[in-house]
């Protein structure tokens, strides 16, 4: 394994103006003010580059949480990326960090309340009063977050090889190695999988073959294929034999072209009695929608540990 030590000075200071610059000009003055508060101090956190080589993969960025206290751990959660940067890895690996919000999503989380900053209104007022009041009875203790690349397995001659090889690089070598460098709780009830579009099915496929190594399993904005819905719930429910306790999150939007297919899975999942979180929330399928409101959703949920 190669350790990297990543200077977040630079793309802190960036990722700031970007991020204060979009509010002005679609959030208004209001949401500026949070994003002012949410900056305020110096990050939260430092990315390191890990360098583990697997047979489709080997480079990921770990979040690793810099506020914690002395002996204090956190739980660690695995994101994988979508199809728009599954062709190059220096863009992959950063995919969450920088284009899904999740640098200012995790400060947004550690600076509450959560307050829009968009106008399209992505939270609905419900939901985001539901956040706050969760931040408030119980404040956001942090996660470490591992963001490997992720290939396009749906792409390659033998996809079920392919599949196969990148759960158990991921399960077997890059979560061990994250373990080794972060302050995080080492148990599977501790260790959570989740994907974005593309991402969701291989994190799905992922938890399938390794059901102990996970106690939480979501998918945001999931690429599921509804015909395949009724297959995955039962694969799900077997799965479920080996881990009673899976805490499952399905998140997707009312502009998902995926929605129906996410809708199609809690379905099933309901005929076998599989306690699951599904949540529809307003807003299309884009890094927008997840910067706003769908990385903090993830974020929360595995932090919260269901």
């Amino acid at each position: 394994m190669t350790l990297h030590f990543v200077d977040m000075a630079p793309s802190f200071r960036s990722g700031r103006r970007l991020f204060l610059r979009a509010g002005l000009a679609v959030g208004g003055a209001a949401a500026c003010a949070h994003a002012e508060r949410a900056f305020a101090s110096a990050p939260s956190f430092e990315v390191r580059a890990l360098t583990v080589k697997g047979k489709h993969a080997s480079r990921a960025n770990l979040l690793v949480p810099t506020h914690l206290g002395k002996d204090e751990k956190v739980r660690l959660l695995v994101a994988l990326h979508g199809l728009g940067e599954s062709g190059d890895p220096a863009l992959g690996i950063r995919a969450w960090l920088d284009l899904y919000g999740l640098r200012t999503s995790y400060e947004r989380l550690r600076t509450p309340p959560i307050e829009r900053t968009s106008k399209r209104k992505d939270w609905t007022d419900e939901r985001l009063a539901e956040v706050n009041q969760s931040l408030k009875k119980k404040a956001f203790a942090g996660i470490a977050v591992l963001c490997p690349f992720t290939p396009n397995i749906r792409k390659m001659q033998d996809s079920a090889s392919a599949q196969r090889d990148y759960g158990e690089w991921i399960t077997n070598e890059l979560v061990p190695a994250a373990r080794k460098e972060a302050p995080v709780l080492t148990t599977a009830a501790a260790t959570s999988i989740d994907g974005c579009s593309m991402g969701g099915p291989i994190a799905l496929e992922t938890y399938l073959a390794h059901p102990t190594a996970y106690g939480a399993l979501g998918m945001v904005q999931s690429a599921l294929n509804a015909a395949r819905a009724a297959a995955w719930a039962t694969a799900l429910a077997k799965a479920r034999e080996k881990n009673e306790k899976l805490a499952l999150h399905l998140l997707s939007s009312a502009g998902d072209p995926f929605a129906e297919a996410n809708r199609a899975l809690s379905k099933e999942l309901k005929k076998r009695d599989i306690p699951h979180t599904m949540r529809i929330s307003p807003g299309p399928h884009d890094q927008p929608w997840l910067r706003e409101t769908g990385t903090i959703e993830m974020l929360l949920f595995h932090e919260r540990g269901r």
